[in-house]
């Protein structure tokens, strides 16, 4: 491996007053769509990088747990130098991290970078990181949650079109592990995505609801709500004149739903919007110590993304669920919220 330490770049970046690091990103330097990369698709036998930018991992049966899902795959994971031994315990040092990071696209044996989980944490790292090596060696990159911040950072500054899915130790259901080969193994376009039809009884058991109706064409970007909201006022934030924002959570009351869609609304990130997905929200009910005043969800969305002008939909599988869509961001899509689909008619990943 081609060693490209943190500490050896501090002399051609600033250093940030708290953590004492060079600091690699100017705010100049972001990446017009038009010059967006794609990644190459992964083959059997290829080497994978697996990092954590968030919490630590360091249970030896979480780590058997990322292996599993590379030997199904027929891949060999390498794993960050700080994944298993570095410093702390719940996260590493910042330092720790992005050399991670850096030494993964720095190695051209590496095809992607997987991250193991989310977490916390992975926001620290953003004024570190060095875009224009990733620029400089495109490769699949791919998380959810945490790694949201990572999405959006990477996007902006590298152009590089990064893949919200599954980490490492997501529950890899038939439903996400063939939606995870599909948009990571394949140069095809990923065509319709849309939740799966099942049903318990009479009940859809993967319910999609249109809450503007329409259609809609633009660039996918978003993630988690609360990193989304986080990186407000920052280089980093989100941007959405003009694209399909995707945005999901997990484990948040409506209130709080309600609290972070008004932030986006009142920074004016969702009024150009071309359209919204709103995933599926797994412990986003009121948890019995509010008002029963409270809203629901459903009255939070309709309230909050009712009035815009243009559609949006809710329901859809991505981020915090166990069946799970991996969907690329920096791409165009087509969504229709009367159907509850993305239909993505250009390719992620390009052969080799």
């Amino acid at each position: 491996m081609k060693r490209r330490s943190f500490i050896g770049l501090a002399a051609s970046g600033a250093v940030l007053s708290g953590f004492g690091l060079p600091l690699k990103m100017k705010a100049n330097d972001e990446i017009s769509d038009i010059e967006m990369i794609h990644p190459a698709v992964l083959k059997p036998g290829d080497e994978v990088g697996i990092i954590a930018p968030g919490t630590a991992v360091s249970d030896p049966d979480d780590i058997a747990k990322a292996v599993e899902i590379c030997n199904h795959y027929e891949l060999n994971p390498v794993f960050g130098d700080n994944v298993i031994n570095g410093s702390g315990y719940k996260t590493r040092s910042v330092e720790e991290r992005v050399d991670d990071l850096h030494e993964m696209f720095d190695d051209n044996d590496i095809k992607a970078v997987f991250c193991i989980r989310g977490g916390y944490g992975s926001a620290q790292m953003l004024p570190y990181i060095d875009y224009e090596l990733i620029r400089d060696n495109p490769k699949i990159f791919i998380g959810y949650s945490d790694i949201t911040a990572m999405h959006s950072a990477i996007n902006k500054y590298s152009g590089l079109v990064t893949f919200h899915g599954p980490v490492m130790l997501s529950s890899f259901t038939g439903f996400t592990a063939a939606n995870f080969e599909k948009a990571l193994f394949s140069s095809e376009p990923l065509g319709t995505l849309t939740n799966p039809d099942a049903q318990s009884g009479i009940r859809d058991l993967y319910p999609l609801r249109s809450v503007n109706s329409g259609r809609a064409e633009g660039m996918l970007t978003g993630g988690n709500l609360s990193l989304v909201s986080s990186l407000m006022g920052t280089p980093y934030e989100i941007e959405t004149d003009g694209r399909i924002v995707l945005l999901e959570d997990v484990g948040e009351q409506p209130y709080r739903i309600d609290r972070m869609l008004t932030q986006l609304n009142l920074a004016g990130k969702l009024e150009n919007a071309a359209g919204i997905v709103f995933g599926k929200c797994s412990g986003c009910g009121p948890d019995g110590s509010q008002s029963t005043w409270d809203p629901t969800l459903g009255e939070v969305l309709d309230y909050q993304l009712g009035g815009l002008n243009c559609p949006v939909f809710s329901g859809l599988l991505f981020g915090h669920t166990s069946d799970q869509l991996t969907i690329p961001l920096g791409i165009p899509a087509v969504m229709d919220a009367d159907k509850g689909t993305l239909i993505i008619d250009k390719p992620a990943c390009k052969p080799r």
